[in-house]
């Protein structure tokens, strides 16, 4: 089942061959023509260059390419600069977040919020950018309360976004509860679960302690029983991931966004299993 509105992330890379080894890598999921893809944008605007240069490459080999913005760290007119920037250069998409403050970093910024940055957004650039904003079926790790939680997604969509990207997860009824008690609240913008392969057990495990994604019981237990079987790790990392999609897919989930981390087997593979 071929998914309508399919993306796909990556992130600055920071040394010359991390950038030969991204080019090598959009070349090869640009065959799977994907919707657009997205670049990644530092804590407190760190990466704001790299973005920029990847997303202007991506524009430049003729896909559609979609930046993250964060407002942590940064003023208005520091924002306003990159808006222009990207107006200038024929952006046409954003991801638009809060961010994260890098550790040592002085100032939260002028905008606290990323309902704040949508309105910033569209009070500046108008109907120009194609906006899409993050929700958390799991719950964000720093909401007080999964109800605190919608309603800070809820403000976002009103806010002015036009779609939302999803953090990733591995339990599908998350997603669909999510998406009935957005539907409540009032929001019919579509919400496309992110997904994220499974190709290492550790760095899984690292980056779902820190983003608050839960991994089941019994898919934990089963990477851990394969130890440093990398194979066998990436082979049911893929059944299980390619299991996830199917069901949301069949579920009525608009699309799928793939966190690649600048690779393209995991995410090709899944792709492939999906025609």
């Amino acid at each position: 089942m071929k998914p309508h509105n399919f993306s796909i992330e990556f992130f600055p890379p920071k040394t010359e061959e991390g950038a030969r080894k991204l080019c090598a890598t959009r070349a090869e999921l640009a065959q799977l023509k994907p919707l657009y893809f997205s670049v990644t944008f530092g804590a407190g605007g760190s990466t704001q260059q790299g973005t920029l240069d990847t997303v202007l490459e991506i524009q430049r080999e003729g896909h559609l390419a979609a930046p993250h913005l964060s407002c942590i760290g940064s003023t208005r007119a520091q924002l306003r600069e990159v808006l222009q920037g990207y107006k200038a250069n024929g952006i046409s998409r954003l991801v638009a977040l809060r961010g994260d403050l890098p550790s040592g970093y002085g100032g939260m910024g002028e905008l606290r919020y990323a309902s704040e940055l949508v309105e910033f957004i569209r009070a500046e650039t108008g109907s120009h950018f194609h906006i899409e904003v993050a929700a958390y079926p799991e719950m964000h790790p720093q909401a007080r309360s999964p109800q605190d939680d919608l309603q800070n997604f809820v403000r976002k969509m009103k806010a002015g976004a036009d779609a939302a990207i999803t953090q990733y997860f591995y339990n599908a009824d998350a997603y669909f509860y999510f998406v009935e008690q957005a539907r409540k609240a009032g929001i019919e913008a579509p919400i496309v679960p992110g997904i994220m392969p499974i190709t290492n057990y550790s760095q899984l495990m690292r980056f779902s302690d820190m983003c608050g994604a839960e991994i089941p019981r019994w898919v934990r237990l089963k990477l851990a029983s394969f130890g440093d079987d990398s194979a066998a790790i990436r082979a049911f990392g893929q059944d299980v991931v390619t299991d996830l999609c199917r069901r949301l897919l069949a579920g009525g989930a608009p699309g799928l966004h793939f966190y690649s981390m600048n690779q393209a087997a995991a995410t090709k593979a899944i792709w492939q299993a999906l025609l």
